[in-house]
C-alpha cells in the first residue's frame, strides 16, 4: 500500500497555516499604525484627565471675643455639711424626720428619752433653792455677827455650785430634743426609733444645698488673672447639665508641694435634680480678648504640625496657608498670623484639598449672613 497521499496532504495543511499567520500579523501591524495617525502619536503618553472641583463649604472670618480658660475637674459639695451627734445617752423615742427631708434651722429632728433628765433637774432646783433659803438667814446672821466669816463664804460658793448644776441639768434635758443647727436637707439617718444611743453616737448628716460649691487648684501663675464675683461656665458630668457660677474666694497662699491655688466657686442657681457629689468640668476665664480675628475651629487642619487653613480665591481655587493660632473655644480659633477678617475660609470639605485645588462652594456662611443683613435693612 502506497503511503505517499497523506503526506501530501500535511505538507499543504503547514504551507497554509503559515500563510495564515503572515496575514494576521500584517493586519495587526497594519491596525496599530491606524491609531496612531487618528490620535496620540506612537509610542506617546495619554494626557492626564482634568480633575473635577472639589465641592466645600466655607464661612468668613470675623472679628469678636474670645477667651483663654484653665479647665479642672471638680466636685460638687454643699456649703454646709455637718453629723449630728448625740450629747447624751438615752433611749431614741420619736424620730421626727427621715433622709430627703427640708429643715428649717432648729427645728426638731428626733427625740431622746428625758424621763431621767427630767428627775436630774429637778433634783437640781430643789438642791438650789435649799441653798438659797440657807443663803438668806446666813446674810440676816452675818449683818448681827452670828456666823463666821468661812461659813458665810462656803454657802455663797455651794450656791453658785447649786445654780451650775442646774443650768447643767437644764442643758442636758434640752439635748434630748435634737434640733437642726441651719436649714438644710437631711442626707443620712443612722438610727432607728427605740435604739439606745451613747453621747458621740451619729444620729443624721445634714447638708445646706444652697449654695453647691465647687473647689478647684489653679496654677499660680493664673493667679493675677482671678477676682471674687468672676463667672464661672460648669458643666455636670452626669447630664451634661451646663451651670453658671462666681469665684467666691481665692486662697491667700501656694500650696508649695503642687504650686496651686485653691479657687473657690459658688453656683446659687441650678436645677432641681443637681446634688452634692456630682463631678462639674470647671471652665475659669484668665484672660480675655475683644478684638481677635475668628474662624470655626473646625476649619483648622493639623498637617504635619502646621495648623493650616484653605482659603477659598475668586478664581475658584483654594490657597493653602500655613497661620498662627490664639485661644480657641468650643466654637471659634483666633487666628494671630495668616489671615485677614472678611476672607473665607473652608469649613467642609477641606481635608481633600491641596494647594491650587479647584473647588466648588455649595454652602456659603459668609454670603447666607449678608444676605440677612440686607434683608434686615430692608424690612427696617
Amino acid at each position: 500500500m502506497s503511503m505517499t497521499p497523506p503526506i501530501r496532504l500535511h505538507r499543504s495543511m503547514g504551507i497554509a497555516l503559515v500563510i495564515l499567520t503572515a496575514a494576521l500579523a500584517a493586519c495587526h501591524k497594519g491596525g496599530g499604525t491606524t491609531q496612531a495617525a487618528g490620535g496620540t502619536p506612537a509610542g506617546g503618553t495619554a494626557a492626564t484627565p482634568k480633575q473635577p472641583p472639589v465641592p466645600v463649604a466655607v464661612a468668613a472670618a470675623t472679628v469678636g471675643p474670645i477667651a483663654s480658660y484653665y479647665t479642672a475637674t471638680a466636685t460638687l459639695a454643699p456649703e454646709r455639711e455637718a453629723d449630728i451627734l448625740a450629747r447624751v445617752g438615752g433611749v431614741v423615742e420619736k424620730l421626727l424626720c427621715e433622709e430627703g427631708d427640708v429643715v428649717k434651722e432648729g427645728q426638731e429632728l428626733l427625740l431622746i428619752d428625758n424621763q431621767e433628765f427630767q428627775y436630774r433637774l429637778d433634783q437640781a432646783k430643789a438642791a438650789r433653792r435649799d441653798l438659797e433659803s440657807r443663803y438668806d438667814r446666813l446674810t440676816q446672821m452675818k449683818e448681827q455677827n452670828l456666823v463666821s466669816a468661812e461659813e458665810y463664804e462656803k454657802t455663797v460658793n455651794d450656791l453658785a455650785a447649786a445654780k451650775a448644776a442646774e443650768g447643767m441639768a437644764a442643758l442636758d434635758l434640752s439635748y434630748t430634743r435634737v434640733t437642726a443647727p441651719f436649714a438644710g436637707r437631711v442626707v443620712t439617718r443612722h438610727v432607728d426609733e427605740g435604739q439606745t444611743v451613747q453621747v458621740g453616737t451619729p444620729l443624721f448628716v445634714l447638708s445646706d444645698f444652697k449654695p453647691l460649691l465647687a473647689r478647684v487648684h489653679v496654677p499660680a501663675k493664673e493667679f493675677n488673672q482671678l477676682k471674687p464675683n468672676q463667672p464661672v461656665d460648669l458643666v455636670l458630668e452626669s447630664s451634661g447639665t451646663r451651670l453658671r457660677g462666681r469665684i467666691k474666694l481665692v486662697s491667700p497662699t501656694i500650696d508649695p508641694a503642687s504650686g496651686t491655688i485653691k479657687v473657690t466657686v459658688e453656683i446659687n442657681d441650678y436645677p432641681e435634680g443637681v446634688r452634692p457629689g456630682d463631678f462639674a468640668q470647671v471652665k475659669i476665664v484668665t484672660e480675655q480678648r475683644t478684638d481677635a480675628t475668628l474662624v470655626p475651629k473646625i476649619a483648622l487642619v493639623n498637617d504635619r504640625g502646621e495648623q493650616v487653613l484653605f482659603v477659598s480665591q475668586a478664581d475658584s481655587t483654594a490657597e493653602r496657608r500655613v497661620v498662627e493660632v490664639g485661644f480657641q473655644d468650643d466654637v471659634n480659633a483666633e487666628i494671630l498670623k495668616g489671615l485677614e477678617s472678611g476672607e473665607r475660609v473652608v469649613v467642609k470639605g477641606q481635608r481633600s484639598l491641596k494647594h491650587g485645588s479647584a473647588i466648588k462652594v455649595i454652602d456659603d456662611a459668609a454670603a447666607d449672613t449678608t444676605k440677612n443683613k440686607v434683608a434686615e435693612g430692608a424690612g427696617s
